[in-house]
């Protein structure tokens, strides 16, 4: 009698991927689109300006000049989670930043009792946003646009349309000071480098770990050839990173900020209640309702945390500036929208992740100051990103239908 084949799995031909591995490849392709796409582009200015791009002061550079857009991408992804959207952040931004002027300049309020009154003002702006949005029905593209416009109004106001500085010099550390260093007598910081190599460490051994408990609870893990990869790129990053920064002037006080938000963030969003909460809000809001979560609360929470994180942007902008302007903030909510959906979040909600919104402000990061680089205008800048912001959502918007 023939032998049954029933139950049995075809055996793949040699270089063939295995089911799991294409299955998994086919649905996870933005987020490893989205990584291979900065690499690629990092490569691409690092040829384009006789490897400029990747000098210490420039990547010190490019640090700075995205934190305060990581930061409040952070905070903006929670909210597209949640499928809301926040126009008001730039304008909450600018006008943080001519809060913290006028008390720090005009007043001479010390710098830590100021950064808690702004952050404080930032989460009431959030608080009161959300509660339109949540509580009284109105869409959030409504209620955040007229908090564009009343939060560039009072910035005016504000600073009665001049610019106020310059601020204390610690004050200033928050974006242009660098960790301090406890050696001395070598061209690197080691005490920087130290930093990097056990950030890298922890990298590593926490997806590890993850992985492990996945495997235990027998949850769908990624296939370990992706993984080995991924975290191979990831340490291995940090480690040149830090090499590099160390080789200048160290780690920015801003980009251990930064770090920090972005570990908890992503901690919040992956492994919590109330994380997996907002997932459940963005992509069935009636479903979520009836389970028992309480949406209108959770959605007015991520107005809050948005406001907060645009009043720390705001001061870490400002910070850098060494002034207040009535412009600033102009265009950065443009920016932080971008980088989340570049990173893979979803326009309908429900769909994105911490790491992808931070990789797409860095995809941005790269691409202003590799054309400022080349000396590229404004104008055509402007043209390039908004094409790029264009064919991320429209590869969303595909892969939705297909």
């Amino acid at each position: 009698m023939a032998e049954s084949t029933a139950g049995k799995l075809p055996t793949p031909s040699p270089g063939e991927a295995t089911p799991s591995h294409a299955g998994f490849l086919k649905n996870n392709l933005r987020d490893y689109g989205m990584l291979l796409s900065l690499v690629a582009i990092m490569g691409l200015f690092a040829v384009l300006t006789d490897g400029t791009l990747l000098q210490p002061l420039n990547l010190t550079n490019l640090l700075l000049q995205n934190s305060y857009i990581v930061v409040m991408a952070l905070g903006m992804l929670l909210v597209i989670v949640a499928g809301h959207i926040d126009l008001s952040v730039g304008s909450v931004c600018g006008f943080i930043g001519a809060l913290a002027a006028v008390l720090m300049v005009n007043f001479q309020w010390h710098y830590l009792p100021t950064g808690l009154v702004c952050i404080a003002a930032g989460a009431v702006i959030g608080a009161a946003q959300g509660w339109f949005v949540a509580y009284a029905r109105i869409p959030s593209f409504i209620v955040t646009l007229a908090g564009m416009l009343v939060f560039k109004g009072l910035s005016l106001a504000l600073l009665q349309g001049q610019s106020v500085g310059p601020f204390p010099v610690e004050f200033q550390k928050l974006s242009s000071g660098f960790i301090p260093e406890l050696a001395s007598g070598s061209e690197l910081r080691i005490t920087s480098l130290v930093i990097g190599l056990a950030a890298a460490a922890a990298l590593g051994f926490f997806s590890l770990r993850g992985r492990a408990q996945q495997i235990k609870h027998g949850m769908e893990t990624e296939p370990l050839p992706f993984f080995v990869g991924k975290t191979i790129a990831f340490v291995a990053a940090i480690v040149y990173l830090s090499y590099v920064l160390a080789s200048y002037k160290g780690l920015p006080n801003v980009l251990v900020v930064m770090a920090l938000l972005i570990v908890v963030y992503d901690f919040v969003t992956r492994r919590t209640t109330v994380g997996r909460r907002i997932y459940a809000l963005g992509g069935n809001e009636k479903a979520a309702r009836l389970s028992g979560i309480k949406t209108e609360r959770l959605a007015f929470m991520t107005f809050v945390n948005m406001g907060a994180l645009a009043a720390l942007a705001g001061l870490v902008f400002a910070a850098r500036l060494n002034t207040a302007t009535p412009k600033a903030g102009l265009g950065f909510e443009l920016d932080v929208i971008a980088a989340c959906f570049i990173g893979g979040a979803s326009a309908s909600g429900g769909v994105g992740k911490v790491v992808g919104a931070v990789v797409g402000a860095f995809v941005m990061g790269v691409m202003n100051n590799g054309m400022s680089i080349l000396g590229v205008g404004i104008d055509y800048q402007q043209v390039i990103k908004g094409l790029v912001l264009l064919a991320a959502v429209f590869i969303d918007v595909y892969n939705k239908n297909k």
